[in-house]
């Protein structure tokens, strides 16, 4: 097997976790804010069916096909030039997205805190430090996670919980006021960030409780809503209807922490334990394009890859966008459809020819 390691479905859960929660909660209030309005707090409940569906559909396809990842069991689905054809346009599919991580992880880092550190300086350190954790194997990923996603989830807890103060509930009033459809639009964008969970499709094999596997899933799909939740209603207490006009709604109410005079300015803590939930993301979608090119190619082995797909995800990122308001500006808008072709649609017709080719295997065998 192309990848030695072994990681628990707790730890899977958590990987999965920090795919969609590490920039979510930074730039996904303002992003729903701007269809579903006071209602945001609503659409990543809506949204996460999504990840819900996915999560079972990768389970039950890597229970048909034990072994393999969506890159191998594509071939024996659809045949191999079709095949080959879908894990190419996983393959770039995640480049691009990989790149349009690591520009969001910069362009947070430089606009919030080194104001005058190029770049792309930012962004290659951090891949750097990735490929190092990926050549590592998938085992020290799991590890990781378990450290960095925990402290991750007491930040958001506790940051929520000193806010408290400042909340205005009032600010959630009315809900439903045009009914579901600002909810739904609001919908779109987190749905992308459901389709996250797709990646279950390419860890499944490497699970060393396969059994377990569905029940985690479906809890990192329920922590990633919870936590989307918490922070949507949170930046809607504080701000109310300019949510949607904030880049960064999260760190704006981060500055706004103030207890008693003493606990004040805490943004380099919070710059700190954000940054290790974003490695673990970034880390994620660089071992998935790094695993998956290597299996698209038949290679026994990855690691010779890392250095030179890290490179080809720095120009990635640079080239997704060329300033912040572009970049957002396709998050919003066009980007969720494009995702949700690829990691929603693909997979649940892939499980579809799936399951029929199945009956059709055992009608023709039950006959003989």
């Amino acid at each position: 097997m192309i990848e030695q390691g072994k990681v628990s479905s707790y730890q899977m859960a958590l990987l999965l976790y920090a795919m969609p929660i590490a920039t979510g909660i930074v730039i996904l209030p303002a992003i729903t804010a701007k269809h579903a309005e006071r209602n945001l707090w609503i659409s990543p409940i809506v949204a996460s069916l999504v990840g819900f569906l996915l999560v079972f559909v990768a389970y039950r396809l890597g229970k048909l096909y034990p072994g393999k990842t969506v890159m191998e069991y594509s071939i024996d689905i659809a045949g191999r030039i079709p095949g080959k054809a879908l894990g190419f346009v996983f393959l770039f599919f995640y480049l691009h997205l990989g790149g349009i991580v690591v520009r969001q992880y910069g362009e947070f880092i430089v606009g919030n805190f080194f104001l005058k550190t190029p770049m792309v300086v930012v962004m290659g350190i951090t891949v750097f430090a990735c490929a190092i954790a990926i050549r590592s194997g998938l085992e020290v990923l799991g590890r990781c996670s378990q450290s960095f996603i925990v402290l991750l989830v007491l930040l958001v807890a506790a940051v929520t919980a000193l806010l408290l103060p400042n909340m205005k509930p009032k600010n959630l009033l009315p809900i439903l006021e045009y009914g579901m459809m600002p909810v739904i639009r609001g919908a779109v964008s987190p749905m992308d960030w459901f389709s996250s969970f797709f990646a279950l499709a390419f860890l499944f094999p490497f699970l060393g409780d396969k059994d377990k596997g569905m029940k985690w899933g479906m809890i990192s799909v329920f922590a990633v809503m919870l936590t989307m939740v918490v922070t949507n209603l949170a930046a809607l207490f504080l701000f109310g209807e300019i949510t949607a006009d904030l880049t960064y709604p999260t760190m704006v109410a981060v500055r706004q922490v103030s207890l008693a005079g003493f606990i004040e300015h805490i943004e380099a803590i919070v710059m700190s334990i954000w940054i290790l939930g974003a490695f673990i993301q970034i880390c994620m979608h660089f071992y998935v394009i790094v695993l998956g090119t290597a299996q698209w190619l038949g290679l026994n082995a990855y690691r010779p890859l890392v250095y030179p797909l890290g490179f080809l995800l720095m120009a990635t990122s640079v080239w997704v966008a060329s300033d912040l308001q572009e970049l957002s500006y396709f998050l919003g808008t066009s980007f969720a459809f494009y995702a949700l072709a690829v990691r929603l649609a693909i997979p649940v017709l892939l499980f579809l020819i799936a399951l029929v080719r199945n009956r059709r295997g055992a009608s023709r065998t039950g006959r003989s």
